[in-house]
């Protein structure tokens, strides 16, 4: 839903039909807010400055006064999404156009790792960390049973093969056990 890097900063669930934007948070990484929300918190840009290591260093040591921080929009696995303003490079390398229905996923439960992601339509996945700041995500759908039967056979895939490989060992030649 948020990845691992958005865990410490406020956070609720989206809600279908509301306009987020990709947003680099204070944490370093990107993921999705609503407008509304920087405008709230007087952060109006969704790429504020990246600042350098000696000023994140004096900043650590020596606090400017708390700023609310913004809040992260989690998105559910499944959830459907129309992908806006997407870049010229993104379009070329992806095969998309300027704006694609997607499907929000998570590409792995890994501990340390960005994972959120979206699918477009034709099978290629980007994450959330590759997108650009300000582009903007409506949200369409929060479940789709076509996610949940392509998970649910993605799971099924694996049994199969798991199980295969324990049918395959019992017909391997028994060694007697020395009694």
């Amino acid at each position: 839903m948020c990845d691992y890097s958005l865990a410490h900063l406020p956070n609720r669930l989206a809600v279908v039909g509301e306009q987020l934007v990709i947003h680099w948070f204070s944490s370093g990484s990107k993921g999705l807010t609503s407008p509304a929300e920087l405008v709230r918190v007087a952060d109006p840009s969704p790429c504020p400055r990246r600042r350098g290591f000696w000023e994140a260093l004096k900043n650590s040591l020596n606090p400017p006064e708390a700023e609310a921080p913004v809040p992260a929009v989690c998105i559910p696995p499944g959830a459907r999404l129309l992908l806006r303003d997407i870049p010229q490079d993104l379009q070329r390398q992806f095969g998309v156009g300027a704006a694609e229905e997607v499907t929000f996923v998570q590409r792995s439960a890994e501990a340390y790792r960005f994972r959120d992601a979206v699918r477009f339509q034709n099978g290629r996945e980007i994450l959330l960390q590759h997108l650009h700041c300000g582009q903007r995500v409506d949200v369409l759908c929060l479940s789709s049973d076509d996610f949940e039967e392509e998970e649910h056979q993605r799971h099924a895939e694996e049994y199969r093969r798991v199980f295969a490989f324990a049918r395959l060992s019992d017909r391997a030649p028994k060694i007697p056990s020395r009694a």
